[in-house]
């Protein structure tokens, strides 16, 4: 089939690898260290990661959080967050110390993507069309223009800066999925070397998700064998399959091995709510899906729907077809979710960048033009507005501003940061040069029409990490109302029973306020919150509820949060019956 890009050699220069290297690892650390867990999944992945850390073989085999058991997920997240505050324990706090394997485990993430792309673009039926009298670019430089496109798509997805920086089970599933698009591609030249992998991926992905999930990627990869020449089947159910069903068995068996009873049930539920947590009404998760998808994950998905649309004589081929393959069950598991929530869109995010990437070669001047424009128009204004509310919080001006963070953060002191003012500049400073070079100089190269998408999501990022922190942080912490409720706590008591407390706010009030919950006994102290009047406990025949604290956190006004101490009835006193005189 003839080729549908024509391009020259110029238009493949690649980025240089330190800038690449740079953009990945600030866009990777800012936002991980100096704040709390924030609410919600965030601050609920930290608590089972730190119940972990401090407790037995127990815990580590039966995720809980401080004896809640999280049936949701695999234990395979929470060990690495959980390995990492062992090990850097006396040096770092728990909260910074979970956070050093989301970087790592982005940046693998990243670079799963990036070989992936280059894989295939190297392969002969994408390469551009060849001249009569040579100019096209080589099938290794294509390759690598194709990765760095990739790659950049990546980082410029809007979901992807939250999510990508949270202590979450959803960052291990998200490198598993860039591991096994990467093992797929790899299987097409190197059969054994990519079973391997896709069957190692696969193993992960179960111990760190759950079995439907699983399943969804298995039945992808089987029919893409069905549909791409090139796949080779045997090895994947020779090689593959094996490694995938051992990993997956290797956590269950030895929770089942270790504590047999307690094993079963954990286990049961773990099935449980893996099948109930996809067998909600469409509608409203499908409603909320097309409202907060394609914000999600912009750029990219235009860009796939048009390498879908301009690819489609090669729909077949492994650059299409795989990506495919993983994107399809993916998107429809995103739809069939019980609850409206967006933790499994970032998993599409890497096979969704590898197929994006092939847009690029077929972009009219006319669409890259616009997309730049756009980049740059959105990028610049929303920058500027993170400056002049940060200028508002410290100086008062402009007022308009500073009233409506007084009024969004009530209590907030600002401070003025000297090392976070110089990486705001400094990263303002590098968009401006960035912008001003792409307007100056119209390169050909095919990046250039995502450079500026994925720089100003990190300039965003950055500046927000920067700049915006402190406020961030104190709108999304549970740490001073947990050190209220524990100054408020008798020194003798027992334990607490939380109700209607979320997995964040007994993480927080845990590791904050070193509170002991428990979810069996019967507790001396009860703490809950309420989102609207709620009445009194009611009294036991030997025991009265006392409120000894009531209150909220400062920025948010739906949430209160209230403290009962049990408090004993007095015995009534004994009558006396006072003896009658006998008669004479």
């Amino acid at each position: 089939m003839r080729s549908v890009v024509r391009l020259t050699a110029s238009a493949t220069s690649a980025l240089p690898r330190w800038l690449l290297l740079t953009i990945c690892i600030v866009y990777a650390s800012f936002g991980l260290f100096g704040r709390d867990p924030w609410k919600n999944e965030d601050a609920a992945g930290f608590g089972v990661m730190w119940t972990m850390a401090k407790g037995t073989a127990h815990d580590w085999l039966l995720p809980n959080l401080v004896g809640k058991y999280i049936t949701a997920y695999g234990p395979l997240g929470y060990w690495l967050g959980a390995i990492s505050i062992r090990v850097l324990s006396p040096w770092v706090d728990a909260s910074n110390a979970s956070r050093v394997f989301t970087g790592l485990l982005f940046c693998a993430a990243c670079a799963f993507v990036w070989y992936a792309a280059y894989l295939l673009g190297r392969r002969p039926e994408v390469q551009p069309f060849k001249y009569a009298f040579g100019g096209e670019p080589e099938p290794r430089d294509y390759g690598r223009t194709l990765a760095d496109g990739a790659l950049l798509i990546l980082l410029g997805c809007f979901g992807l800066a939250e999510r990508g920086h949270e202590t979450t089970p959803q960052l291990a599933q998200f490198v598993c999925i860039a591991m096994l698009v990467y093992g797929l591609v790899r299987m097409i030249d190197k059969p054994v070397q990519g079973s391997l992998l896709w069957g190692l991926a696969l193993g992960l992905v179960a111990l760190t998700s759950n079995p439907v999930l699983v399943c969804a990627l298995l039945v992808g990869t089987l029919v893409m064998t069905l549909i791409v020449r090139e796949a080779q089947l045997r090895w994947l159910l020779l090689a593959g399959l094996p490694v995938a069903l051992v990993l997956s068995l290797a956590w269950p068996v030895a929770a089942l091995i270790a504590f047999p009873d307690d094993a079963v049930w954990f286990l049961n539920q773990w099935v449980h709510v893996s099948i109930t947590s996809f067998g909600g009404p469409p509608g409203p998760v499908l409603h909320y899906a097309l409202k907060n998808l394609p914000l999600f994950t912009w750029p990219a998905w235009p860009l796939g729907i048009w390498a879908w649309v301009s690819w489609s004589g090669l729909r077949r081929a492994p650059h299409v077809a795989i990506p495919v393959s993983v994107i399809a069950p993916l998107l429809i598991l995103a739809v069939l979710q019980s609850y409206s929530t967006n933790l499994l869109y970032m998993l599409l995010l890497p096979a969704l960048a590898v197929l994006a990437t092939f847009a690029l070669p077929t972009l009219k001047r006319g669409t890259i033009n616009a997309i730049d424009w756009f980049a740059v128009l959105s990028f610049t204004i929303l920058g500027t507005f993170v400056w002049l509310v940060w200028l508002a919080g410290l100086t008062g001006f402009p007022h308009p501003l500073a009233r409506n963070l007084a009024r969004l953060a009530p209590g907030f002191t600002p401070q003025f940061k000297i090392l976070s003012f110089v990486c705001a500049v400094a990263v303002t400073v590098c968009w401006i040069a960035l912008v001003q070079w792409r307007i100056a100089r119209h390169p050909k190269v095919l990046w250039r029409s995502v450079v500026l998408s994925s720089a100003g999501t990190t300039l965003m990022w950055v500046l927000l990490m920067t700049l915006w922190l402190p406020v961030v942080n104190y709108s999304r912490t549970y740490k001073d109302v947990a050190q209220q409720i524990s100054s408020h706590l008798p020194d003798d008591y027992t334990c607490i029973s939380p109700v209607r407390l979320g997995n964040a706010q007994i993480a927080t009030f845990a590791y904050f306020g070193q509170m002991h919950f428990s979810f069996n006994d019967d507790c001396d102290v009860i703490l809950r919150q309420d989102t609207q009047d709620f009445g009194e406990p009611s009294a036991m025949s030997n025991f009265v509820w006392k409120l000894v604290w009531e209150g909220r956190r400062v920025a948010d006004r739906d949430e209160r949060f209230r403290l009962y101490v049990r408090i004993d009835r007095p015995k009534p006193p004994v009558k006396r019956r006072t003896p009658r005189p006998k008669p004479d």
